[in-house]
Order: C-alpha cells, then sequence, then structure tokens
C-alpha cells in the first residue's frame, strides 16, 4: 500500500473515531452551554457558532437542534444567515472528505441510495441537488458525503444547497427566536407564533409541490428511459430507431453538437410540425435534449400524437459527451 492510500486510511479512521465521540457527547450540545461559550468568545461568538454548526453537519450531529439555537441565540435574521453559512460549509466539508479521503466507508453507509442519487445526478445535475434540499430523500448529514461521490461540480453543489435550504433554515431559525421569546416573556407572542407555524407549514408543504412540479411532464404516462451506451447500440445494430433532438438550432449546432443522423425539432415547434414524423410511427424514437424536463414534454407530444415508442434519454447531449462518443458538428 502507497503512502497515500495509507494517509487516506489514517484520515478516514480518524474521521470515524471524532464520528463515535460526537455522537457519545451529543448531550452536552445544550442552549445553555452553547449561549455561554458564544458569550464567552465576543465578537467571535458568530463565527464559533458557525464553526460548530459545519463540524457537527461533519461529525453526524443533529443540525435542527443548531439551528433552533441560532434563532434562539442571533434572532430570525443573523440566526438565518449564520444556520445557513454553517450547514452549507458543514455540507461542502462531507463533501470534499467523501470525493477524496473516505470514499469506499461513504458507499457503505449509503448502501442502495448512492445509485439513486447517483442517477439523479447525472440526469439533473445542481436541479437533483436543489429537489433534494427540498424534499428529504435520505439523513440530511449522510447526504452531504454520497453527493461527494457522484459528478456534481463542486461550485454547483455549494450554490444549490445554500439557495435551497434557505426555507427550512427561515422557517426552524424562526421557531427557534418564537421559542426563546415565549420563555423570556417578549411582546407579541401569538403574533410570533402563528408566524412560526405558518413558516412551518409552508416547508412541510413544499415537498408535494416538488413533486407534483416533478411528475408534472409525465402526465401521459410513465417516461421509458434509454441510456446513451444503450442507444449507442441500437444505433449501430438497428435501422428501426429515430433520434430526435428537440433543442434549439444554436444547441443543436453548438458546442455539443449532435448525434449523427439525429432529426432536428425544437421542442416550441414540435408540436406544429408532428406531421413531419409520420413516417416513424413504427419506430423506436429516443428524445435527446440538455434537460430532461425539455425531453419530457416532448416524449408527453408524441405519446398524445400516437407514438407508441417513445423513450427519453436521460443527461441527453451532456451524456452523451462525458461518455466519449462520436458527436457531429456543423
Amino acid at each position: 500500500m502507497n503512502r497515500a492510500r495509507w494517509l487516506r486510511l489514517a484520515l478516514a479512521l480518524a474521521l470515524i473515531a471524532a464520528v463515535a465521540v460526537a455522537f457519545y457527547y451529543r448531550d452536552g450540545l445544550s442552549l445553555d452551554r452553547l449561549d455561554a461559550s458564544i458569550r464567552h468568545a465576543g465578537m467571535l461568538g458568530p463565527l464559533l457558532f458557525m464553526t460548530i454548526y459545519a463540524l457537527a453537519t461533519v461529525l453526524f450531529l443533529p443540525g435542527s437542534v443548531l439551528t433552533l439555537a441560532g434563532g434562539a441565540l442571533f434572532g430570525p435574521v443573523a440566526g438565518t444567515f449564520y444556520n445557513l453559512t454553517g450547514a452549507t460549509l458543514g455540507a461542502t466539508l462531507a463533501f470534499l472528505v467523501a470525493r477524496y479521503i473516505a470514499s469506499d466507508w461513504v458507499a457503505r453507509k449509503a448502501g442502495g441510495r448512492l445509485k439513486q442519487l447517483m442517477e439523479g445526478v447525472e440526469n439533473e445535475g445542481w436541479r437533483f441537488v436543489a429537489f433534494t434540499r427540498l424534499v428529504p430523500l435520505f439523513p440530511f448529514n449522510l447526504l452531504n458525503y454520497a453527493f461527494g461521490l457522484t459528478r456534481i461540480r463542486l461550485g454547483h453543489f455549494i450554490i444549490a444547497s445554500y439557495l435551497f435550504m434557505l426555507p427550512g433554515a427561515i422557517a426552524y431559525t424562526y421557531l427557534g427566536y418564537a421559542g426563546r421569546e415565549a420563555v423570556a416573556g417578549g411582546e407579541g407572542l401569538i403574533q410570533k407564533g402563528l408566524l412560526a407555524l405558518a413558516l412551518l407549514a409552508v416547508v412541510a408543504f413544499l415537498p408535494r409541490f416538488i413533486r407534483r412540479l416533478r411528475k408534472a411532464p409525465d402526465a401521459a404516462g410513465t417516461v421509458t428511459t434509454l441510456g446513451v451506451k444503450e442507444l449507442k447500440q441500437r444505433l449501430d445494430t438497428h435501422n428501426n430507431v429515430l433520434v430526435l433532438d428537440v433543442r434549439s438550432a444554436e444547441e443543436y449546432h453548438g458546442p455539443l453538437g449532435h448525434i449523427a443522423g439525429s432529426r432536428h425539432i425544437a421542442i416550441s415547434e414540435l408540436p406544429k410540425r408532428l406531421a413531419e414524423l409520420k413516417d416513424y410511427h413504427d419506430h423506436t424514437v429516443a428524445v435527446v435534449c440538455r434537460t430532461d424536463r425539455r425531453s419530457a414534454k416532448a416524449v408527453a407530444h408524441l405519446r398524445q400524437a400516437g407514438f407508441g415508442d417513445v423513450v427519453l434519454v436521460p443527461g441527453g447531449m451532456e451524456v452523451w459527451n462525458r461518455e466519449g462518443l462520436p458527436v457531429e458538428r456543423e
């Protein structure tokens, strides 16, 4: 075993040990102790809090407790900023640990969900990160590590995490603030309590709303998918496959290029140009685009027009290029 692998193993073991110690002493993470520590730190108190939040995220400590504490200690506005920044820093650290140090350990912990995560990132990129921040698929702390094993870019991960964790951060921070005000006997408790409940209701409703938005393009039925490698194999061995590229003309002739022999009809023009495809009713029509959402809309149009064998190519030309498959540019 070379030196680099020994170093990775040592760091992974140190991480496991730190998680175990943090879990053992998790009861010490109380509001009173945090308050005392932050007051003692003076002007550095917010920085100390964000550091604690980031380390807690890496070490699998419950973030909800800290989010409530942030609202109680700093108020709804500053508390939201500190909570969100600390959580994003911790998520980024966990992401980097998984990508460069403890990939095997994370893969074992994530189990079967890792494949689902990788497929989601392949198909949707940063949009899938945004979805998982709004709709909890599996535990937040483990999710940060699992994303480190996908192909998502670090910058996309950070920005999507920060923006789409904001609704939950606002709601739970305000709940912590309202709780502390209630204990202290502050003014306007009824209004603050009702606002906290309203924010929680919005956050609770978001997952259902997001799921409906994601399912909207599939109104014609479940979308059948075909991977880029399978599509290439079928194009090489069959002559009854039509590749329909529904990107704009600029994208079709742009840097990603297009698949040789593909038919180009932009999604905006597809409903009025369906008659041009009448000779392909008995073919497999593979829809290619840059986003799966546009591809799904094209699939729905084709199915409504009576095309029976329509498939969506997840990731479209981005994945086709990533796999090094041949393209044409003109």
